[in-house]
């Protein structure tokens, strides 16, 4: 595999996470640049081994993983979006503190979510002669990148949503779950 078809690989597989992050960035309060670089390397950290353990599962047992995977992100999506609806839909107090950081777990379970494409991606890389290392930093280096950024255009969005960022990022991160399994059922 050549370098081009290496970046357009990478960044396909940064799209999903992409969105994701414009979600948390528009659900918190104007979310500085370090929390934008945070959230860009947890999912980039995840994204970068989710190839990985899906080249070592191709190597093991290809047929299983790829029945199951578009599944599992579905179910991950669409639990994370509606948790995110419902929180959008609860009225806050006046006491309350306007976030203004996303929880690790949170963010380490949303990254999980969006990257088991990539996942899938690494199967496939299994049964080509590819140096998967290179090819998994590549995605990872370019989901860092793409979820950074979405931090940052969410941080632009949240102000003019308000509350109905929270409900939008719900229906987002539903939508690339739905998408998920439309593109495994069409594909």
């Amino acid at each position: 595999m050549n370098l081009s078809a290496t970046l357009l690989i990478a960044f396909g597989m940064s799209m999903d996470a992409f969105a994701a992050s414009i979600g948390k960035g528009a659900t918190l309060q104007k979310p500085k640049f370090s929390e934008a670089l945070r959230t860009g390397l947890i999912f980039g950290v995840v994204e970068a081994i989710t190839p990985l353990i899906g080249w070592g599962l191709g190597m093991l047992a290809s047929k299983v993983v790829m029945e199951w995977n578009h599944w599992v992100a579905f179910a991950l999506l669409l639990f994370l979006g509606c948790r995110m609806i419902i929180e959008g839909f609860r009225t806050s107090s006046d006491d309350e503190e306007p976030r203004q950081r996303h929880g690790f777990w949170l963010l380490v379970t949303t990254a999980i979510a969006t990257s088991l494409d990539a996942m899938a991606v690494g199967v496939g890389l299994a049964f080509l002669k590819v140096n998967i290392i290179h090819t998994a930093l590549a995605i990872g280096c370019a989901t860092m990148m793409m979820s950074t950024l979405g931090m940052m255009v969410g941080r632009f969005i949240g102000p003019l949503l308000g509350k109905r960022a929270e409900i939008l990022g719900g229906v987002v991160l539903i939508g690339i779950g739905i998408q998920i399994l439309w593109s495994h059922f069409t594909g």
